[in-house]
Protein backbone atom coordinates (compact mmCIF):
# COMPACT_ATOMS: atom_id res chain seq x y z
CA UNK A 1 0.00 0.00 0.00
CA UNK A 2 2.81 2.41 0.88
CA UNK A 3 4.70 1.75 -2.35
CA UNK A 4 1.62 2.17 -4.52
CA UNK A 5 0.63 5.37 -2.70
CA UNK A 6 3.95 6.95 -3.61
CA UNK A 7 5.10 5.24 -6.81
CA UNK A 8 1.92 4.19 -8.66
CA UNK A 9 1.92 4.64 -12.42
CA UNK A 10 -0.11 2.91 -15.12
CA UNK A 11 3.02 2.38 -17.23
CA UNK A 12 5.00 0.76 -14.39
CA UNK A 13 7.03 -2.43 -14.81
CA UNK A 14 6.91 -5.36 -12.40
CA UNK A 15 10.38 -6.91 -12.32
CA UNK A 16 10.89 -10.50 -11.11
CA UNK A 17 14.25 -11.86 -10.00
CA UNK A 18 15.90 -13.96 -7.32
CA UNK A 19 18.80 -13.54 -4.92
CA UNK A 20 20.73 -15.80 -2.58
CA UNK A 21 21.38 -15.69 1.16
CA UNK A 22 24.58 -17.50 2.10
CA UNK A 23 24.30 -19.75 5.16
CA UNK A 24 26.60 -22.07 7.13
CA UNK A 25 24.19 -24.49 8.83
CA UNK A 26 21.29 -26.73 7.81
CA UNK A 27 18.48 -25.49 10.07
CA UNK A 28 17.41 -22.25 8.34
CA UNK A 29 14.25 -22.77 6.33
CA UNK A 30 14.94 -23.65 2.68
CA UNK A 31 18.73 -23.78 3.04
CA UNK A 32 20.52 -26.20 0.70
CA UNK A 33 23.49 -26.50 -1.61
CA UNK A 34 22.20 -24.76 -4.71
CA UNK A 35 23.32 -22.26 -7.33
CA UNK A 36 23.06 -18.57 -6.51
CA UNK A 37 24.15 -15.67 -8.69
CA UNK A 38 25.04 -13.82 -5.49
CA UNK A 39 28.07 -16.10 -5.12
CA UNK A 40 28.32 -17.20 -8.76
CA UNK A 41 28.47 -20.87 -7.78
CA UNK A 42 26.70 -23.75 -6.03
CA UNK A 43 26.93 -23.14 -2.30
CA UNK A 44 24.96 -23.50 0.94
CA UNK A 45 22.26 -20.84 0.80
CA UNK A 46 18.61 -19.84 0.77
CA UNK A 47 17.03 -18.50 -2.43
CA UNK A 48 14.35 -15.84 -2.40
CA UNK A 49 12.25 -14.74 -5.40
CA UNK A 50 11.33 -11.05 -5.31
CA UNK A 51 9.05 -8.63 -7.17
CA UNK A 52 10.08 -4.99 -7.51
CA UNK A 53 7.69 -2.27 -8.63
CA UNK A 54 9.42 0.15 -11.02
CA UNK A 55 7.87 3.39 -12.24
CA UNK A 56 9.01 6.86 -13.28
CA UNK A 57 8.66 7.85 -9.61
CA UNK A 58 11.10 5.24 -8.23
CA UNK A 59 11.30 1.56 -7.36
CA UNK A 60 10.79 -0.71 -4.36
CA UNK A 61 10.15 -4.33 -3.42
CA UNK A 62 6.46 -5.27 -3.13
CA UNK A 63 6.59 -9.07 -2.67
CA UNK A 64 8.89 -12.00 -1.87
CA UNK A 65 8.75 -15.77 -1.61
CA UNK A 66 11.23 -18.26 -0.18
CA UNK A 67 12.15 -21.11 -2.54
CA UNK A 68 11.94 -24.56 -0.93
CA UNK A 69 14.10 -27.22 -2.65
CA UNK A 70 12.65 -30.71 -3.02
CA UNK A 71 14.89 -32.03 -0.25
CA UNK A 72 12.84 -29.79 2.03
CA UNK A 73 9.37 -30.44 0.64
CA UNK A 74 10.06 -34.20 0.73
CA UNK A 75 10.89 -34.05 4.46
CA UNK A 76 7.74 -33.38 6.58
CA UNK A 77 9.68 -33.32 9.87
CA UNK A 78 12.03 -30.65 8.56
CA UNK A 79 9.10 -28.57 7.31
CA UNK A 80 7.35 -28.80 10.66
CA UNK A 81 10.49 -27.83 12.56
CA UNK A 82 10.78 -24.64 10.45
CA UNK A 83 7.04 -23.85 10.83
CA UNK A 84 6.36 -24.13 7.10
CA UNK A 85 2.57 -23.90 6.51
CA UNK A 86 0.88 -27.23 5.85
CA UNK A 87 -0.33 -26.12 2.40
CA UNK A 88 3.17 -25.23 1.18
CA UNK A 89 4.48 -27.67 -1.42
CA UNK A 90 7.31 -27.75 -3.92
CA UNK A 91 7.07 -24.86 -6.38
CA UNK A 92 9.58 -23.88 -9.06
CA UNK A 93 10.86 -20.32 -9.13
CA UNK A 94 8.64 -19.48 -12.14
CA UNK A 95 5.65 -20.87 -10.20
CA UNK A 96 6.50 -18.61 -7.26
CA UNK A 97 6.69 -15.73 -9.73
CA UNK A 98 3.23 -16.49 -11.16
CA UNK A 99 1.80 -16.42 -7.63
CA UNK A 100 3.37 -13.02 -6.95
CA UNK A 101 2.09 -11.62 -10.25
CA UNK A 102 -1.38 -12.95 -9.40
CA UNK A 103 -1.24 -11.30 -5.97
CA UNK A 104 -0.24 -7.97 -7.54
CA UNK A 105 -3.12 -8.15 -10.02
CA UNK A 106 -5.59 -9.15 -7.28
CA UNK A 107 -4.45 -6.17 -5.21
CA UNK A 108 -5.09 -3.84 -8.21
CA UNK A 109 -1.43 -2.84 -8.43
CA UNK A 110 -1.19 -0.66 -11.55
CA UNK A 111 1.43 -1.92 -14.02
CA UNK A 112 1.61 -2.43 -17.76
CA UNK A 113 4.67 -4.67 -18.13
CA UNK A 114 6.58 -7.54 -16.55
CA UNK A 115 10.32 -8.06 -17.03
CA UNK A 116 12.50 -10.98 -15.93
CA UNK A 117 15.57 -13.00 -16.83
CA UNK A 118 15.83 -16.43 -18.45
CA UNK A 119 14.61 -18.30 -15.36
CA UNK A 120 11.17 -16.78 -15.87
CA UNK A 121 11.01 -16.42 -19.66
CA UNK A 122 8.73 -19.17 -20.94
CA UNK A 123 5.63 -21.19 -20.13
CA UNK A 124 3.04 -20.36 -17.51
CA UNK A 125 4.14 -16.75 -16.97
CA UNK A 126 3.62 -15.91 -20.65
CA UNK A 127 0.11 -17.38 -20.65
CA UNK A 128 -0.75 -15.69 -17.35
CA UNK A 129 0.32 -12.25 -18.60
CA UNK A 130 -1.51 -12.61 -21.93
CA UNK A 131 -4.72 -13.48 -20.07
CA UNK A 132 -4.17 -10.48 -17.77
CA UNK A 133 -3.63 -8.06 -20.66
CA UNK A 134 -0.05 -7.29 -19.60
CA UNK A 135 2.95 -6.85 -21.88
CA UNK A 136 6.26 -8.53 -21.18
CA UNK A 137 9.95 -8.64 -22.01
CA UNK A 138 11.27 -11.94 -20.62
CA UNK A 139 14.71 -13.44 -21.08
CA UNK A 140 15.09 -16.75 -22.93
CA UNK A 141 18.07 -18.96 -23.76
CA UNK A 142 19.89 -18.89 -27.08
CA UNK A 143 18.36 -22.32 -27.83
CA UNK A 144 14.76 -21.12 -27.49
CA UNK A 145 12.88 -21.63 -30.78
CA UNK A 146 10.94 -18.80 -32.43
CA UNK A 147 8.68 -18.92 -35.48
CA UNK A 148 6.83 -16.24 -37.40
CA UNK A 149 3.39 -16.79 -38.86
CA UNK A 150 0.58 -14.92 -40.57
CA UNK A 151 1.62 -12.00 -42.75
CA UNK A 152 5.07 -11.64 -41.23
CA UNK A 153 8.24 -12.53 -43.23
CA UNK A 154 9.21 -16.17 -42.58
CA UNK A 155 11.47 -16.60 -39.56
CA UNK A 156 12.16 -19.94 -37.86
CA UNK A 157 14.91 -21.36 -35.69
CA UNK A 158 16.65 -20.90 -32.40
CA UNK A 159 17.22 -17.40 -31.11
CA UNK A 160 20.95 -17.76 -31.78
CA UNK A 161 20.37 -18.96 -35.36
CA UNK A 162 17.99 -16.06 -36.06
CA UNK A 163 20.50 -13.56 -34.68
CA UNK A 164 23.16 -14.84 -37.10
CA UNK A 165 20.90 -14.05 -40.08
CA UNK A 166 20.42 -10.41 -39.15
CA UNK A 167 21.99 -7.76 -41.38
CA UNK A 168 23.99 -4.87 -39.95
CA UNK A 169 21.11 -2.53 -40.90
CA UNK A 170 18.74 -4.52 -38.65
CA UNK A 171 20.54 -3.35 -35.50
CA UNK A 172 19.91 -0.12 -33.66
CA UNK A 173 22.13 1.37 -30.93
CA UNK A 174 19.94 2.37 -27.99
CA UNK A 175 20.28 3.10 -24.29
CA UNK A 176 18.46 0.85 -21.83
CA UNK A 177 18.53 3.71 -19.32
CA UNK A 178 21.03 5.73 -17.34
CA UNK A 179 23.76 3.85 -15.50
CA UNK A 180 26.44 4.90 -13.04
CA UNK A 181 28.76 5.68 -15.97
CA UNK A 182 26.18 7.21 -18.30
CA UNK A 183 23.73 5.68 -20.81
CA UNK A 184 23.70 1.85 -20.89
CA UNK A 185 24.22 1.49 -24.63
CA UNK A 186 23.81 -1.77 -26.55
CA UNK A 187 22.93 -2.74 -30.10
CA UNK A 188 19.36 -4.05 -30.39
CA UNK A 189 17.34 -5.93 -32.98
CA UNK A 190 13.58 -6.50 -32.81
CA UNK A 191 11.59 -8.97 -34.91
CA UNK A 192 7.81 -8.88 -34.98
CA UNK A 193 6.80 -12.52 -35.43
CA UNK A 194 3.00 -12.40 -35.44
CA UNK A 195 0.05 -10.17 -34.71
CA UNK A 196 -2.77 -11.71 -32.71
CA UNK A 197 -6.14 -10.55 -31.49
CA UNK A 198 -5.93 -9.98 -27.74
CA UNK A 199 -9.57 -10.87 -27.04
CA UNK A 200 -9.11 -14.69 -27.02
CA UNK A 201 -6.57 -14.26 -24.22
CA UNK A 202 -8.33 -11.47 -22.34
CA UNK A 203 -11.97 -10.63 -23.00
CA UNK A 204 -11.49 -7.13 -21.59
CA UNK A 205 -8.79 -6.36 -24.14
CA UNK A 206 -9.31 -5.57 -27.78
CA UNK A 207 -7.09 -4.99 -30.78
CA UNK A 208 -3.93 -6.56 -32.11
CA UNK A 209 -0.96 -7.54 -29.96
CA UNK A 210 2.45 -8.51 -31.30
CA UNK A 211 4.51 -11.58 -30.44
CA UNK A 212 8.18 -10.86 -30.95
CA UNK A 213 11.87 -11.49 -30.36
CA UNK A 214 14.17 -8.82 -28.96
CA UNK A 215 17.95 -9.33 -29.24
CA UNK A 216 20.57 -7.39 -27.30
CA UNK A 217 24.21 -7.29 -28.45
CA UNK A 218 26.97 -6.01 -26.22
CA UNK A 219 29.08 -3.42 -28.02
CA UNK A 220 32.42 -4.47 -26.49
CA UNK A 221 32.41 -8.17 -27.38
CA UNK A 222 29.24 -8.96 -29.34
CA UNK A 223 27.77 -11.09 -26.54
CA UNK A 224 24.06 -11.72 -27.18
CA UNK A 225 20.99 -11.89 -24.96
CA UNK A 226 17.47 -12.83 -26.11
CA UNK A 227 13.99 -11.86 -24.96
CA UNK A 228 10.50 -13.04 -25.83
CA UNK A 229 8.07 -10.12 -26.06
CA UNK A 230 4.32 -9.50 -26.05
CA UNK A 231 3.04 -5.97 -26.59
CA UNK A 232 0.29 -3.94 -28.27
CA UNK A 233 0.78 -3.75 -32.04
CA UNK A 234 2.81 -0.71 -32.99
CA UNK A 235 4.92 -0.72 -29.84
CA UNK A 236 8.37 0.66 -30.70
CA UNK A 237 11.68 -1.07 -30.11
CA UNK A 238 12.62 1.92 -27.93
CA UNK A 239 9.74 1.10 -25.57
CA UNK A 240 10.71 -2.58 -25.34
CA UNK A 241 14.35 -1.68 -24.70
CA UNK A 242 13.26 0.69 -21.94
CA UNK A 243 11.14 -2.07 -20.33
CA UNK A 244 14.07 -4.50 -20.41
CA UNK A 245 16.28 -1.77 -18.99
CA UNK A 246 14.03 -1.52 -15.93
CA UNK A 247 15.48 -4.83 -14.74
CA UNK A 248 18.48 -2.96 -13.33
CA UNK A 249 16.17 -1.61 -10.62
CA UNK A 250 15.79 -4.95 -8.86
CA UNK A 251 19.57 -5.41 -8.83
CA UNK A 252 19.81 -1.96 -7.29
CA UNK A 253 17.17 -2.98 -4.75
CA UNK A 254 19.12 -6.12 -3.81
CA UNK A 255 22.40 -4.22 -3.50
CA UNK A 256 20.92 -1.42 -1.41
CA UNK A 257 18.90 -3.74 0.82
CA UNK A 258 21.87 -6.04 1.48
CA UNK A 259 24.54 -3.38 1.91
CA UNK A 260 22.54 -0.79 3.83
CA UNK A 261 19.63 -2.61 5.46
CA UNK A 262 20.94 -6.08 6.31
CA UNK A 263 18.70 -8.07 3.94
CA UNK A 264 21.25 -10.89 3.89
CA UNK A 265 22.21 -10.63 7.58
CA UNK A 266 19.03 -12.16 9.00
CA UNK A 267 19.44 -15.13 11.33
CA UNK A 268 15.81 -16.23 11.25
CA UNK A 269 15.36 -20.00 11.07
CA UNK A 270 11.61 -20.24 10.44
CA UNK A 271 9.41 -19.78 7.37
CA UNK A 272 7.56 -16.89 9.01
CA UNK A 273 10.76 -15.30 10.27
CA UNK A 274 12.23 -15.19 6.76
CA UNK A 275 9.10 -13.70 5.23
CA UNK A 276 8.86 -11.06 7.95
Amino acid sequence: DYVIEHLADDDAVLVIDETGFLKQGKASCGVARQYTGSAGKITNCQIGVFATYVSRHGHAFIDRALYLPKEWTDDPDRLEAAYVPADASFATKPKLATKMIARAIAASVPFRWVAGDTVYGVGAIEQQLRRAGKGYVLGVSSAHVFRSWGKRPPVAGTAADIARTRRSSDWKRLSAGAGTKGPRLHDWCYLELAELEAEPFNGASAGLWTRGLLIRRRIADGDLAFFTTWCPAGTSIETLVAVEGHRWAIEDSFETAKNEFGLDHNESRSWHGWHR
